[in-house]
């Protein structure tokens, strides 16, 4: 990240499955005698409009056009892994995340423009992004850098670098996680990254075409998620009882069971992040579990490698990003950390024995 320096029941209710004459066979049931894995929760498959929805005054280019997408179901992490699991599989595996790791000049200028001078040595030290209030108004929300600083030694472990410690926050959401991060935790763990489709149907909760997953009403968001409330990055008046990271399961659960599926922490997805994706699929008509675009394609980004991350975060406003949507997205690079980026992992029914 330090480029731009320079996301036990057994029985769950059958859910309505909207289906097309000769349509694809969804898994919408848990089939019998399966188990839903410890702290995470049955989603049942069906069909949904990926994309912005037509009431949405926030929506984005990169958002449409809406299409159809069947998802089969599948199991999700009931809420964001925190740092008390993530400790565990440190802890088993000795891992060191990327904000750890000594920075490779080398690999990281593949990433940027031909002949972009080499930074001094004292910058390329491991660390990772951390906001910073700004103190007065910010003319330009489209420039990054006025809140957020690379710091030395911020990783997960210290979420706002040295002297910073996330003892007492082992219920929080792990962040500083790159996307190698938590493709080694899923590995460790027996899950996966969700794609961008099983992510945002998972957040819709079986609410419909709605803005949010309450509905289309924005005067509920402190009610519903944690985000920044005032005047961005200024003051955040903590209507919703948070400045920064909100511990799990603070705000109410989704129809799905599953909590944090808007603001608190982005959420790292396994698709590419291409401009022209949405388009592709919506020219296929319905799509029956897309696992997203075989290539990242940014126009604004044309060096990076970029993933698909989902949700939002406290650093969501209405003035700024407004990412608390369902459909909203974001592109980030892979090898980026960031003290807003987390993840939750899923997994797929075993095969039979």
């Amino acid at each position: 990240m330090l480029l731009l320096a320079l996301a036990c029941k057994t029985e769950p209710k059958k859910t309505p499955v909207p289906l097309q004459e000769n349509a694809p066979e969804i898994l919408t049931e848990l089939p019998e005698g399966s188990q839903i894995p410890e702290g995470m929760v049955w989603v049942p498959g069906g069909e949904f409009q990926q994309g912005a929805v037509a009431q949405d005054t926030h929506a984005m280019a990169h958002e449409k056009p809406p299409h159809q997408v069947i998802i089969d179901g599948f199991f999700m992490d009931v809420h964001p892994v925190t740092n008390k699991a993530f400790g565990k599989f440190v802890s088993e595996t000795g891992y060191v995340t990327i904000a750890e790791r000594e920075i490779n000049w080398e690999e990281m200028k593949t990433q940027l423009p031909p002949n972009t001078p080499k930074p001094h040595d004292s910058i390329l030290q491991p660390g990772s992004l951390v906001f910073k209030k700004t103190k007065s108004s910010v003319p330009n929300l489209y420039d990054y850098s006025q809140w957020w600083e690379w710091r030395i030694g911020a990783n997960w472990k210290h979420p706002n670098g040295p002297g910073s410690s996330i003892e007492g926050k082992e219920d929080y959401p792990v962040v500083h996680i790159a996307y190698e991060d938590a493709l080694a935790y899923c590995k460790w763990a027996g899950k996966r990254l969700p794609t961008e489709a099983e992510w945002e149907y998972a957040a819709r909760g079986n609410s419909g075409n709605v803005i949010y997953f309450w509905g289309d009403d924005t005067n509920q968001l402190k009610d519903f998620a944690n985000t920044w409330e005032g005047e961005f990055p200024v003051e955040n008046t903590m209507a919703d009882g948070y400045e920064l990271r909100a511990p799990v399961k603070q705000f109410p659960k989704n129809g799905f069971g599953l909590y944090g599926m808007a603001g608190n922490v982005w959420e790292w997805t396994s698709d590419w992040y291409s401009t022209k994706y949405y388009k592709e699929l919506w020219n296929n008509g319905t799509t029956k579990n897309p696992e997203g675009p075989k290539a990242t394609y940014n126009p604004t980004n044309p060096y990076g490698k970029e993933k698909v991350i989902k949700g939002g975060s406290f650093l969501c406003s209405e003035s700024y990003c407004a990412s608390y949507r369902i459909s909203a997205r974001m592109a980030t690079s892979t090898d980026s950390s960031q003290e807003h980026l987390g993840f939750r992992a899923v997994m797929d029914i075993p095969d039979p024995d």
